[in-house]
């Protein structure tokens, strides 16, 4: 925006599949902008999001969740939620971990379901399912952990397809008791056309597993790619010369033109006798 003006921006842009709510591809786009003059001044300001959850759940205590985002796939450097939104490259690998924390012991965690969104709302209605009861629906979702307080997993970077530009990932988790094969940790991935088997709990008996509890990060950005830049370079020269081709041949077809208009202004006149 300037003093006069406020600036709206927007982009056209195709797919490969009409179908599909996200992309690992760069696809053609032309942006155009629009503005309109302002009578106030307009601001937008960022707020970083906190990624430690704390809940207290009966015969479980008081449980922490935290969501991280890590750097490299060692796990040794987080990013600092200070400095989201996290910014990443189409198909580069998000390196994220869930981890526990309970005042009993001997418990594993377990991600029963991940989905992503566009917004802070895990239930809004433009959504992609990462995981479903238990079970990977994203190719490329790769885990680095198992059956342990904390869940180590990555998957390719992706971008919603529209006007968005942000990501936020929304996590189910349940919190068991280690190596106890009637816990839904232990069961895995459930088809959700089988119903999961019940779980029989007694009243003395002390609780295997948690509820579900969601714990979500984000937002989650592209970052602006450098080959959208080079291809509009390319295509504007291409544009160029285009019309530079054009140009020469109607001036061509303008002079043919007025050459032919001025020989049919010249009249043959039969010379006199005299004068052969």
């Amino acid at each position: 925006e300037d003093e006069k003006y406020i600036i709206f921006k927007n982009e056209i842009f195709s797919t490969d599949d009409p179908n599909s709510i996200i992309t690992r591809k760069h696809e053609v786009e032309i942006e155009f902008s629009c503005r309109y003059e302002k009578k106030n001044n307009i601001s937008l300001q960022f707020t970083a999001r906190r990624h430690i959850t704390t809940i207290t759940e009966k015969g479980f205590g008081t449980l922490t969740y935290s969501f991280g985002l890590f750097k490299t796939v060692n796990y040794l450097t987080e990013i600092d939620v200070t400095a989201y939104p996290a910014e990443y490259e189409l198909g580069e690998m998000i390196y994220m971990q869930i981890e526990s924390q309970s005042t009993i012991n001997n418990t594993e965690l377990f991600v029963e379901s991940c989905v992503a969104t566009p917004y802070n709302d895990a239930n809004y209605q433009k959504s992609y399912t990462i995981i479903q009861n238990g079970c990977v629906l994203d190719e490329t979702v790769e885990f680095y952990t198992s059956h342990q307080p904390m869940v180590r997993f990555g998957l390719q970077a992706f971008q919603f397809i529209g006007m968005h530009d942000q990501v936020f990932i929304s996590c189910s988790v349940i919190l068991c008791e280690a190596n106890n094969p009637n816990t839904r940790c232990s069961q895995g991935c459930i088809n959700s056309t089988v119903a999961p088997p019940s779980h029989h709990v007694h009243r003395r008996e002390a609780p295997i597993q948690t509820s579900s509890h969601l714990v979500s990060q984000g937002p989650l950005r592209l970052k602006r790619s450098v080959e959208p830049e080079v291809s509009s370079t390319v295509l504007n020269l291409n544009l160029v010369f285009i019309a530079g081709c054009l140009l020469a041949a109607v001036g061509m077809v303008c002079g043919v033109l007025i050459y032919r208009t001025r020989r049919s202004d010249i009249k043959y006149q039969p010379l006199k006798s005299d004068d052969i």
